[in-house]
């Protein structure tokens, strides 16, 4: 099992922008990565590795994870985003996000070159994978790329190019062109979300590039929270605190759980293995979950005060 660390906002933050830097280290999100990938020009990928660097050195990012989005196993850039920020930033870098997975192998390429790398650096710590499910392919293999290394703590549903793998027609939000009835992507994140939590793992939620409309980026973040998705992309600060709030339990939600707890345990005392609480049903099923909002809960130092369990 990966160590578990809160995900609800993760920040995309172009690598060649380095002026967007300490903004980005300051948005409160729990994780910014620096984008070698897509939000670099090409002529810009290789000297956006040293901003990316210098930055993960220099600036303050207190709890906030690091990372970078390399580029793909297939392209030209690949070996040296990994070889060049890993060996200057070395124990300031927490994460490599893997884009356009296809297979388990691009993982274990990725894999073994850090691997190698941390012997030769004499690093102290593992850098965490995350990789993106943007082709169909990968959704294809998505079981299997989930298991794929003791590394990957999170797979991310990349909507903007999946779209263009399935051949998708949709506007510049990826939302369907036609009315299409529910979720046009449904079937993707269900498939994303039941592969992650099979191999132990979370899932995270596309990003939301109308980032002027902050009421349905919330209705999308709440929509992937029911689902069980750990959090969402965001492509701008602005994105980072709806975020934090949607995919965190409610102060109902914990109080609710306390209570399910409660009343689970007095049965459980009787001799019992369900009882009634608000006129429902409880029993092991629904403390299971209480569990889940604990765990969540603990995790992002939450008052959890009556939930029992391991919290760690």
């Amino acid at each position: 099992m990966p160590p578990a660390r809160p995900r609800r906002s993760e920040l995309a933050t172009p690598a060649s922008n380095d002026w967007m830097f300490a903004k980005s280290a300051a948005a409160g999100a729990d994780m910014v990565f620096l984008d070698l990938e897509d939000a670099c020009a090409p002529a810009e990928r290789e000297a956006a590795r040293g901003k990316a660097a210098k930055a993960l050195n220099e600036l303050d990012w207190g709890s906030t994870t690091r990372a970078i989005r390399m580029n793909g196993v297939d392209t030209r850039w690949a070996y040296g985003d990994v070889i060049e920020v890993v060996t200057a930033a070395r124990e300031n870098l927490d994460m490599i996000v893997v884009p356009k997975v296809r297979r388990a192998r691009d993982v274990w390429w990725v894999d073994v070159l850090l691997t190698q790398l941390e012997e030769t650096l004499g690093l102290g710590k593992k850098i965490a994978l995350e990789v993106l499910i943007e082709e169909v392919e990968g959704l294809q293999y998505v079981d299997e790329i989930a298991h794929s290394s003791p590394r990957l703590e999170a797979v991310i549903f990349g909507a903007g190019d999946f779209s263009a793998s399935q051949g998708a027609r949709v506007d510049t939000n990826f939302d369907p062109v036609a009315d299409y009835p529910g979720d046009l992507w449904h079937y993707a994140r269900s498939r994303i979300m039941v592969a992650a939590r099979a191999a132990g793992i979370e899932a995270v939620d596309a990003p939301f590039p109308n980032y002027r409309d902050p009421e349905a980026y919330r209705i999308a973040c709440d929509r992937a929270g029911a689902m069980g998705y750990a959090g969402k992309w965001a492509i701008h600060p602005s994105q980072v605190e709806i975020a934090n709030d949607a995919f965190a339990p409610t102060p109902d939600e914990i109080a609710h759980a306390v209570r399910v707890v409660a009343a689970y345990r007095e049965a459980e005392a009787s001799g019992r293995g369900a009882t009634g609480l608000d006129g429902m049903l409880v029993d092991a099923a629904h403390l299971r979950h209480s569990e889940t909002v604990a765990r969540k809960a603990a995790l992002l130092g939450l008052d959890g005060t009556g939930l029992d369990g391991d919290k760690s």
